[in-house]
């Protein structure tokens, strides 16, 4: 009886100082976005045509006004991205005094989805939307209108550059000038064609990473901007007529004349694809060029920047909220309608001899090489699966195209990894006495019902710990591309949608973690960093083998599967945790379940929320 007063006491202690690691770190990361309160952040909805929407973030420095009227640029995050993962540009563009917009592309994050199945190419992710509502409304007063830029990063850089194209025809047919003053291009040159480049009338930066993962579609088939056709072609499109071209790119040099909208310039950062926007230089690249075509002497240095603290600040929030389930759990075990859910923890295995120890090292390996070889087959089936979300296409039946290559994946290894399991004790552990006592799987109706209200209650106090805090100081927990953000409530409809199927590797999960990974006297720490390391290893094999082969070769292992490998980056450490928040939970109630069910609700609720969604909203 003391040591579980003790559990509590120590649970309302870690909880309180998780909550409180999550406030303090998100308020200091509010400052640095507002600029310590310098640069007003809010929601913005923006209706557009068809019935669509577009929702972003507005970063409004204070010092500007219909008096005092600043430039606007639209940010645009790539696939896969909703706004936050661009906010770097917009910190540090808002400091200097530029407007930024920073949107939710179309079929991601809060926006609605479009009607075009190029969303990007035809309509910007939106941006086309927001630079015409702009240029068109007297409510927005304090932007000056000759003055509006668009950046973006990945498929935002489409958007970017298909902006200007589309807003320079749009010129042509008017004779006035073009919308979209100037564009920066990061991350994409695939579009960077005569056809496209002809009718731009807006200054234009490139930028591009030498380590791009999908240089291998360009057509010198590398990431080398010097002497690229896509670069040449950007920079030469702005010289008048008769102007000899030039042969050669020369990096950071400034072509061309701002005031003539003619001006061009191209970096070429040695970065990988999805790091390029998070490096100083490539941020001061950007701050660079929108300072010099909109004619601003801002007394900030371009390295003088403050965005990675925010980034660092979500780091410490995010694993602080993930912390504060465990010890929530714990309380609310002693609520008397969850008490039931205490069970005596089963005993340990005994260590694995012999032969024993050959099959758990075999079944280790055998289990990673088919996580490992089985994820790109399963991402090519799932476009066989569902075609709608494939093709781009709204549709309710399974609508994230890439979280449909996770799921398929994760139901396959889930059930071999079930397989294995009864295989292992079938041969071996049966003969040795192993009990499947020891498995903390005996349960019943009822208490599965219990198991998951807990876990429900769980997944609210987690997302609404998560809403407060957006609500109040408006940053959500974040690092670089791996976030967890607010949602909209459709999406509840999904996470029942996508969660069954899911459940089948997480239960199967907690069953080997704690039913075949739990050793008599084996540290914890030892013991879960093992079960980790067994979670992630095959599709950190994946990860391994795509840089590797890239960096011997120059071309990246999986070509046309490339953008499922670069999700891998987000999930790889979601699933090197799994096995903490499982055995934590089954230490707390002796069996299996509590674990995958909470990580269930939560983890796949991160996921549908951070990629694209086709639904016909």
């Amino acid at each position: 009886m003391i040591e579980r007063s003790e559990q509590v006491r120590a649970s309302k202690r870690l909880l309180l100082l998780s909550l409180l690691i999550v406030l303090l770190s998100s308020f200091i990361a509010s400052m640095v976005q507002t600029s310590g309160g310098q640069v007003k952040v809010q929601d913005i909805k923006i209706p557009t045509h068809n019935g669509q929407w577009v929702v972003a973030d507005l970063y409004k420095p204070r010092s500007v006004s219909s008096e005092n009227p600043a430039p606007l640029v639209v940010v645009i995050p790539g696939f896969q991205r909703s706004k936050e993962a661009l906010a770097n540009v917009a910190i540090e563009l808002s400091r200097r005094g530029i407007v930024a917009i920073l949107i939710d592309p179309y079929a991601q994050g809060f926006s609605s989805a479009s009607m075009s199945r190029m969303a990007a190419t035809t309509e910007g992710y939106g941006m086309f939307a927001v630079v015409d509502y702009v240029a068109g409304t007297p409510n927005l007063n304090y932007i000056d209108t000759s003055r509006i830029g668009a950046t973006g990063h990945s498929a935002g850089g489409n958007a970017a550059i298909r902006g200007a194209n589309y807003f320079g025809r749009e010129a042509i047919k008017t004779g006035l000038p073009s919308k979209l003053h100037s564009v920066f291009v990061s991350g994409y040159v695939l579009t960077l064609t005569d056809e496209v480049l002809k009718d731009v009338r807006s200054n234009v930066g490139v930028s591009y990473a030498y380590y791009d993962e999908g240089a291998f579609r360009n057509e010198l088939k590398n990431g080398d901007m010097r002497q690229a056709p896509e670069a040449l072609r950007a920079v030469n499109s702005g010289f008048a007529p008769g102007t000899e071209a030039i042969t050669e790119v020369e990096l950071g040099r400034y072509y061309g004349d701002q005031t003539k909208r003619t001006l061009r310039v191209v970096h070429n950062e040695r970065v990988l694809h999805p790091f390029q926007p998070y490096i100083t230089e490539a941020t001061a690249n950007q701050i660079e060029y929108f300072e010099r075509v909109f004619d601003i002497k801002s007394d900030i240095d371009s390295g003088n920047q403050v965005w990675y603290w925010k980034e660092l600040l979500g780091l410490i929030s995010l694993i602080a909220a993930l912390v504060a389930i465990v010890p929530m759990g714990r309380l609310l075990l002693e609520v008397p309608y969850f008490k039931g859910l205490v069970h005596p923890l089963p005993p340990a295995l005994p260590r694995p001899r012999g032969k024993g120890k050959v099959v758990f090292w075999a079944m280790f390996i055998i289990g990673a090489l088919i996580a490992c070889f089985t994820y790109i087959p399963m991402a090519e089936l799932s476009q066989k699966l569902f075609v709608a979300a494939s093709t781009r296409q709204q549709t309710w039946f399974f609508p994230q195209r890439m979280n449909n290559a996770v799921m398929l994946w994760a139901v396959f290894n889930g059930s071999v990894g079930f397989l294995m399991f009864w295989l292992s004790y079938r041969f071996i552990g049966k003969k040795n006495g192993v009990s499947p006592q020891v498995w903390g799987v005996r349960t019943s109706p009822a208490e599965l019902w219990r198991t998951f209200l807990l876990a429900l209650s769980l997944f609210v106090f987690y997302f609404l710990v998560l809403f407060t805090v957006y609500y109040f100081l408006h940053v959500d927990y974040r690092f670089l591309f791996m976030g967890v953000r607010t949602f909209q409530p459709p999406l509840l409809v999904l996470l029942a949608m996508y969660v069954p199927f899911f459940f089948i590797f997480l239960l199967s999960n907690s069953l080997r973690i704690n039913g075949a990974m739990r050793f008599e006297g084996e540290t914890t720490w030892k013991s879960l960093l093992l079960g980790g390391v067994a979670n992630s290893l095959g599709l950190m094999l994946i990860v391994v083998v795509q840089y590797l082969t890239f960096a011997m070769t120059g071309t990246v292992y999986w070509t046309t599967g490339w953008l499922y490998v670069n999700l891998l980056f987000a999930v790889v450490p979601m699933m090197f945790v799994l096995p903490y928040f499982n055995r934590y939970f089954f230490n707390m109630t002796g069996r299996i379940y509590l674990g995958p069910m909470t990580t269930g609700l939560i983890f796949i609720m991160i996921l549908i929320s951070n990629t694209v969604i086709y639904l016909p909203l």
